[in-house]
C-alpha cells in the first residue's frame, strides 16, 4: 500500500519574548539572544565575558520592569505573544473557512496546519518543527513575520530551522518566505492603517516619525540588505502617503552597545525635535509584525516622556499591523503566495 500523502505545515515566527516579567525570566532571554552569533558577531572569546559578566548580571532588572510595564497580565503573557498566537489561530482558522484548501473538508482530513514559534523562548522553533513533523507534515513553509531581512533575526531563523533537520534521518521539504518589505499588499495596509489612526486622533501631526529597528553599521557593511529595504519600505510608504522625507523622516531604534549603529537615531531625533519647536508627533515602526517592548515600551513610554521633557506637546504611535483584519490580509497572501504548487 503507498504511504499517504503527507500534511503541510506553516509555522509562523518571531523573534521571542521571555516567559514572566521577573529577573531570572528576563535572563535565559537575554542570555539565548545575545549569545546568538548572528545578532553579536563579536569573537566568543571576546564577546563572552562582556555577556557574563557586564550584561546579564544586571540588565535583566531593568528590562524585567519595563516588560511587567506592557505584560499582558490577563494572559500572564507578552503582548507578542499573545499577539503572534493570535496571528496563527486566525491564518488556521482562515484556512478551515476554505482559505487555499477549498470548502467542503470532512473533520480530520485537513491538509494544512498552522503552527507559531519563536526564535528565542518559548514556544522554541525547534519544537514547533517537531510538533509539525509528529503530525504528518512532510512539507513545512516557515514564515519569519520580519517584513525587512536582517541576518541578526531572519538568518538566525534560518539557521535554527536547518541545525534542527540535520539530525532527522527523513526530512520534510522545505520553503522560508522572503521578506516582503515592498509587497504591494503590506504597503497599502502600511498606508491605511496609518490614515486610521490618524483620523482618530485630536491633534494633526507636524512630523510622522517612521521608526526601524537599529542594527551596527558593520552589518550593513558586510552585505547585509537590511537598510536598504527599510528605506525602500520608507519610500514605497511615503509615496501611499503623499509625504516628502522633510514631514517624514526614516530614524532607528533600540541601540544597544557602543559600535556604531544605523543613524540617524530615533531617540536622538526626537529630541532635536522638540527642542526645535515640533509640539506634534507621530511615530510609526513598520519593520515590527507585532507590538512589542520597543513598540509599545520604547516608543510608547520613552520616547513619548523624551519629546514631552524637551518641548512636545502631542505624541501618538501607530499600534503594529498585529492581528487586525488589514494585518491578517497581508499574512494570508505571504501565505498563499509561498504555498504555491503545494496548496
Amino acid at each position: 500500500m503507498p504511504p499517504a500523502p503527507g500534511k503541510i505545515g506553516v509555522l509562523l515566527v518571531n523573534l521571542g519574548t521571555p516567559d514572566a516579567p521577573d529577573y531570572l525570566s528576563v535572563r535565559r532571554f537575554l542570555k539565548s539572544f545575545l549569545s546568538d552569533p548572528r545578532v553579536v558577531e563579536l569573537p566568543r572569546s571576546l564577546w563572552n565575558p562582556i555577556l557574563h559578566l557586564g550584561i546579564l548580571p544586571f540588565r535583566p532588572w531593568t528590562k524585567a520592569r519595563d516588560y511587567a510595564t506592557i505584560w499582558n497580565w490577563s494572559r500572564d503573557e507578552s503582548p507578542l505573544k499573545s499577539i503572534t498566537r493570535s496571528q496563527a489561530e486566525k491564518l488556521d482558522a482562515w484556512l478551515r473557512a476554505g482559505g487555499l484548501e477549498g470548502q467542503g473538508h470532512r473533520p480530520g482530513t485537513r491538509k494544512i496546519v498552522v503552527g507559531w514559534a519563536m526564535r528565542h523562548g518559548n514556544p522554541a522553533l525547534a519544537v514547533g518543527l517537531h510538533k509539525l513533523k509528529e503530525v504528518g507534515c512532510s512539507r513545512i513553509l516557515v514564515v519569519p513575520l520580519y517584513p525587512q531581512y536582517a541576518a541578526a533575526a531572519t538568518a538566525s531563523i534560518h539557521d535554527e530551522v536547518y541545525d534542527t533537520l540535520r539530525p532527522m534521518r527523513w526530512q520534510p521539504a522545505l520553503r522560508i518566505a522572503p521578506p516582503y518589505f515592498s509587497d504591494p499588499t503590506y504597503i497599502e495596509v502600511l498606508a491605511t492603517s496609518v490614515r486610521a489612526r490618524l483620523a482618530k486622533l485630536d491633534f494633526v501631526p507636524e512630523m510622522i516619525l517612521v521608526s526601524f529597528h537599529g542594527i551596527p553599521k558593520a552589518q550593513v557593511d558586510k552585505g547585509d540588505p537590511y537598510l536598504d529595504q527599510c528605506l525602500e519600505t520608507w519610500r514605497l510608504l511615503r509615496e501611499k502617503l503623499g509625504l516628502g522625507a522633510d514631514r517624514c523622516p526614516i530614524t532607528f531604534q533600540s541601540r544597544f552597545g557602543r559600535s556604531r549603529w544605523l543613524e540617524p537615531g530615533t531617540d536622538a531625533t526626537i529630541r532635536s525635535l522638540a527642542r526645535n519647536g515640533v509640539r506634534s508627533l507621530v511615530v510609526v515602526t513598520p519593520g515590527f509584525a507585532a507590538d512589542c517592548l520597543e513598540t509599545l515600551y520604547e516608543q510608547g513610554v520613552e520616547n513619548r516622556a523624551l519629546f514631552e521633557a524637551h518641548g512636545g506637546k502631542n505624541f501618538a504611535v501607530v499600534p503594529c499591523l498585529n492581528d487586525s483584519e488589514l494585518g491578517m490580509m497581508v499574512i494570508y497572501e505571504l501565505v498563499a503566495r509561498e504555498l504555491a504548487g503545494w496548496a
